[in-house]
């Protein structure tokens, strides 16, 4: 392959992807062997393994049928290397000069370099086309001034096979611009500012076989501004601003045109006689551009056709018919676009294609003759299981039964703890509930898991559109918002109970129930809100095999994507900023009551106990919502995350607060220890009397303060008339009030 051409263009040919062996290897494949879906034919055997077998590493046909060649070929690069292995002089007809490097030319700008008859003036600045002798060959004028080319400026050079004009600031091209160049037979144009070119510019380009006009700002094309290449092989138009193809066939005065690339413009459809003439076309590239709809008919002249990419537009629909008679494609590219459907049959013509692409790996199912298809995972789920890493499809169990065990227990045992705070505890409680259903979640994700374990492709699409993800996702989503509400709730709770010790602004029970009832009804309303509106909506929670709807890449609809930023970036993230602040200022609180103590070893001492308490409580919190905060703010600045990522968010990540909410709020808690240490004390008495008969049992006549606390009580005060609230609590006095909260 000429190396010119990778330098100059942008064409895309995705690699490592395997291709079908050599038709000695693989004679009928795909044609006589007929494989389920998900499969394909090990050559000319009637064995048919799962596609994600292949290239593998291992031989798993029996006739390396299935490890021959592991590099995707096809496409443009097979095509280019055939046609100039047999039909391209591949050297110079001054190759016998090779050994030459003396400069044949009679006359040279100074600035320029000369080798045998090629002339080189890069970056010499030159804001005109050079006069030298006219038997030059070769003439590069890359990186200098040029503003525009005018009329006969290259009519002597009637030896001039190659000329570089890339990187200058051309804005102008006379119609008799090249005028007299009949031995050219590559032009470069790419890097400049044209936006227009005339009809018959190329008219005298007869031999003219590449012509590269990348990255300028072409608006629009016609038929007639190509009139003349009869020799043309290779047209590239890609990053330009072109709207729409002419309505009047694109290739009738270039008959031998191969490939042609229009990537990176703004094209919406594609029109019928668009490549009405282009029957030798092999590669058509109309990658990123805005194409959303195909005609039934687009491409039914491209009967030579081998590569088609149709990558990054935004097609939504495919017709049953769109590709029948692509007979000879070999490589199609569908990824990146928001592919709602595709029909059981939809490539069911396309007998020789071996290398597909999709933006959701569960399409490869639809192509179960295709070799090569991909993607082969989203990062969370794989052709093989819904959860397609060994370390997820583990934790999600190990992860499950922590965060369920966890809050169960702190459900059953807080009747036990002896609190005279008993709404404090009865939050304790509904957020416990709100925690285990996330547990719940990670259970039925890991249930269906192991359902679908080896086969999940073949079930993919219809689990993501089955009400059990969206039921499941809901939980999850209900689990998420009720969690976050209450620990907000308890934060500000607890910050208007040290901060304002002398207001006694603590909810009482009648409110205390009203709000744990309100924050349950919002989350149900957050959760149940996208399965009310299929067509705003869309598939909100089948997005991925985890049916969470983080959606941190561009959605197919925009109403989801408005919602998921609402919740996560509005209120979850307020409700994040408000518990940092609350226990920031807890913390201020607390520490400028120490300042008046007067014993200050022990104030500090117990400064930071409490100073430790509330890092843990804001870094767990902080852990678990500030990854997911900057992946929805990547996903606005259109940043491609990996799905890998997200899978690690919703099985690790997202649980955190979950699975340790009990440890913060109960298992570490005063009461919770002296529970723990009365019942201990209990069962030594016991086993005492076992062994002597004589003594009695000792409980502690000491009752818990509910908030945090760490430290004993002076003797005093902790008489229960004293007080039964913790605002009461603090109304005694600042040195009692750290002392009960830290």
């Amino acid at each position: 392959m000429d190396l010119e051409l990778t330098q100059t263009l942008s064409l895309p040919h995705p690699s490592t992807i395997a291709i079908w062996p050599p038709t000695s290897v693989a004679h009928g494949s795909g044609q006589h062997v007929k494989c389920s879906l998900g499969y394909f034919p090990c050559g000319n055997m009637t064995k048919c393994l799962p596609q994600f077998l292949h290239c593998n590493g291992v031989d798993d046909c029996g006739n390396q049928a299935d490890e021959y060649n592991c590099g995707d070929n096809n496409g443009w690069s097979l095509q280019f290397d055939k046609y100039f292995t047999t039909n391209y002089r591949m050297t110079s007809p001054y190759s016998s000069e090779a050994g030459a490097s003396e400069c044949l030319l009679g006359s040279v700008p100074v600035q320029c370099l000369c080798h045998d008859l090629e002339l080189d003036c890069d970056k010499t600045n030159l804001r005109d086309v050079p006069s030298v002798s006219s038997n030059v060959t070769k003439m590069s004028l890359q990186w200098n001034l040029i503003r525009k080319l005018p009329p006969d400026g290259f009519r002597k050079y009637h030896d001039l096979q190659k000329l570089c004009l890339q990187n200058n600031k051309i804005r102008s091209v006379s119609i008799y611009a090249f005028r007299g160049l009949y031995s050219l037979t590559k032009l470069y144009l790419s890097h400049n500012r044209i936006t227009f070119l005339k009809p018959g510019v190329f008219e005298d380009l007869h031999r003219l076989e590449w012509l590269i006009i990348e990255d300028n700002h072409l608006s629009r094309i016609s038929p007639l501004t190509f009139y003349g290449l009869n020799s043309l092989i290779l047209l590239a138009l890609m990053d330009n601003v072109l709207t729409c193809l002419p309505d009047k066939p694109l290739c009738q005065h270039m008959p031998r045109l191969r490939w042609l690339d229009f990537e990176g413009n703004h094209f919406h459809n594609l029109r019928n006689l668009t490549f009405i003439s282009c029957s030798n076309l092999t590669v058509l590239v109309m990658r990123k551009n805005k194409i959303n709809q195909l005609n039934e008919n687009t491409f039914a002249p491209l009967q030579k056709l081998d590569e088609l990419d149709l990558g990054s537009n935004k097609i939504e629909n495919l017709s049953p018919n769109v590709f029948k008679d692509l007979k000879e494609l070999s490589q199609l590219n569908l990824s990146y676009n928001p592919i709602q459907k595709i029909q059981e049959n939809q490539f069911d013509h396309l007998v020789k294609l071996k290398s597909l692409y999709f933006k959701k790996f569960q399409y490869c199912r639809y192509a179960p003759h295709v070799r090569s298809c991909k993607p082969n995972t989203d990062g969370i789920s794989s052709l093989e299981n819904l959860l397609a890493s060994i370390i997820q499809r583990v934790f999600v169990w190990v992860v499950s039964a922590v965060t369920c065990f966890g809050n169960i227990f702190v459900i059953c045992m807080r009747p036990y703890i002896r609190s005279e705070n008993k709404l404090h505890a009865m939050s304790i409680i509904s957020l416990c509930c709100a925690d285990c259903l996330m547990g719940i979640y990670l259970f039925v994700i890991g249930a269906f898991d192991l359902k679908f374990r080896g086969e999940y492709n073949k079930y993919a699409q219809l689990w993501m559109e089955s009400i059990h993800c969206q039921l499941v996702g809901s939980l999850a989503i209900l689990s998420t918002e009720v969690s976050v509400l209450l620990l907000t709730f308890l934060t500000l709770e607890k910050y208007i109970c040290i901060v304002y010790p002398f207001r006694c602004l603590r909810p009482g029970k009648c409110r205390t129930i009203t709000v744990l009832i309100l924050i349950w009804i919002i989350g149900f309303i957050v959760a149940l809100i996208p399965l009310s509106n299929k067509e705003f909506f869309k598939n909100y929670y089948g997005t991925n095999g985890v049916c969470f709807p983080l959606h941190s890449e561009d959605t197919e609809s925009i109403g989801a994507q408005i919602y998921s930023v609402a919740i996560f970036l509005g209120i979850n993230l307020a409700a994040f900023i408000i518990i940092v602040f609350s226990y920031g200022s807890m913390f201020y609180s607390v520490h400028q009551s120490a300042i008046t103590a007067t014993e200050i070893r022990n104030q500090v001492k117990k400064e930071m106990i409490l100073a430790k308490r509330f890092f843990f409580i804001v870094f767990t919190d902080a852990l678990c919502w500030i990854p997911i905060f900057v992946l929805k703010f990547l996903s606005l600045l259109q940043v491609e995350i990996p799905g890998t990522i997200n899978s690690w968010v919703v099985i690790f990540i997202l649980p955190i607060n979950s699975a340790l909410n009990p440890i913060l709020y109960t298992l570490t808690t005063r009461p919770f220890k002296e529970m723990i240490h009365q019942f201990w004390y209990n069962y030594r008495q016991r086993r005492s009397i076992d062994s002597k008969g004589s003594q009695k049992t000792y409980t502690p006549s000491f009752i818990w303060v509910e908030m945090w606390p760490l430290q004993e009580m002076q003797s005093e005060l902790m008489k229960p008339a004293l007080f039964s609230d913790p605002c009461e609590l603090s109304l005694i006095s600042q040195s009692t009030r750290l002392n009960s909260y830290s």
